[in-house]
């Protein structure tokens, strides 16, 4: 097995071919994270960001996109923004770990949303990714709604209407290609970040021209549309996310604060999965976390977390510098106490730094 450790500009077209038939090849690896298109991107505005091309003899076997965090030690490409990690690789492939952290010249790799069948890697903590599953179309997907959640459905039907009764009439635009609502929808997703105390990934510089870089970006086989929801033209709600093979991932879902009482980012995402459907979409990957979630989502697939490493003195230094904490992190995590516990914290710091931002104190 040869490994090249190569920087994603300089992936040649073969080699571009390649790793859109090994996906093409595996419905585990459809998700637009895992597109060399991607790849390409976080490149052109990520230093760290780097590409092993695995070979057998002429043939490349496999392509594992990821970035340098320290000494030796790496986690997926763009891992504090992804939903979906992995190595993309051709149907039948062995690799080997110890071989392959060693020709890219790494310890230690993390990951967090590992998608399925990697057996290269040993998985730790299994989680479920939430999906808009599609391939019945959009008229299955309405039904299992309206049979697994009719309460729920019919709220958001009522409030749809409320919403076109106090604001006007209701329509939605799936591919918006107004850079003035591109940036609403930004604004909307910063402040929500602001308001519940999370770290705001819109306004990390290299996180913000990735955005911009992916939404001007048109191609056939990867693309990144802006769907908004209107009421008499107004915007209420919109979505900013990736497709590929046929699969969507959602990223910035965001509505207007003002009209939280209409619910405007669920009614937008009946919208948006319709719109989907329409178009042959297969599913819209939500993530894995959100109360929302449990109303219009029908299906699941399983990730996991972990570190796969190989015996040095910089994977024992990582081990003791981050197993503790992960430990800790997954501890809150699994549990629905202390994650609310963790989350009404967070929440209220948000205000109360909000608060003091607006008197004039630090923000």
């Amino acid at each position: 097995m040869k490994i090249d450790v190569i920087r994603p500009r300089d992936l040649g077209p073969s080699e571009r071919v390649a790793w859109r038939a090994m996906r093409r090849a595996h419905p585990h690896l459809a998700s637009p994270w895992l597109a060399p298109e991607f790849t390409i991107e976080v490149g052109e505005v990520h230093d760290g960001a780097r590409v092993a091309v695995i070979s057998e003899g002429n043939e490349v076997i496999g392509f594992l996109p990821f970035e340098s965090t320290g000494f030796r030690t790496a986690r997926p490409i763009a891992a504090w923004i992804t939903l979906a990690q992995g190595l993309v690789h051709a149907p039948g492939a062995e690799v080997d770990r110890r071989d392959l952290l060693k020709g890219c010249g790494l310890d230690v790799f993390e990951f967090e949303y590992l998608v399925a069948d990697q057996p290269w890697f040993a998985s730790g903590a299994t989680k479920q990714a939430m999906v808009l599953d599609l391939t019945g179309g959009y008229d299955a997907y309405r039904a299992f709604l309206k049979e697994t959640s009719p309460k729920s459905f019919k709220t958001l039907r009522y409030k749809e209407r409320k919403l076109e009764r106090d604001l006007g009439p209701i329509t939605y635009e799936y591919d918006v290609r107004d850079s003035r609502q591109f940036a609403l929808l930004m604004k909307w997703k910063s402040d929500q970040f602001q308001r519940i105390g999370r770290t705001d990934r819109t306004a990390v510089p290299w996180v913000a021209e990735l955005i911009d870089r992916l939404h001007l970006l048109r191609g056939d086989d990867f693309h990144a549309p802006l769907s908004m929801l209107y009421a008499d033209g107004r915007p209420v709600a919109g979505h900013f996310g990736l497709i590929s093979e046929n699969v969507m991932a959602g990223w910035f879902p965001a509505y207007d604060p003002e009209l939280g009482g209409y619910s405007p980012g669920l009614v937008h995402h009946l919208h948006l999965a319709e719109a989907a459907a329409r178009r042959g979409l297969r599913h819209i990957d939500t993530g894995t976390a959100g109360d929302y979630k449990q109303t219009i989502c029908n299906g699941t697939f399983p990730l996991s977390e972990g570190v796969a490493r190989r015996p040095s003195p910089a994977a024992g230094l990582h081990w003791l510098r981050h197993t503790p904490v992960r430990r800790a992190r997954r501890l809150v995590l699994d549990s629905p106490r202390l994650y609310g516990i963790a989350d009404r914290v967070l929440k209220t710091r948000a205000r109360l730094r909000n608060g003091r931002g607006e008197k004039g104190g630090d923000r």
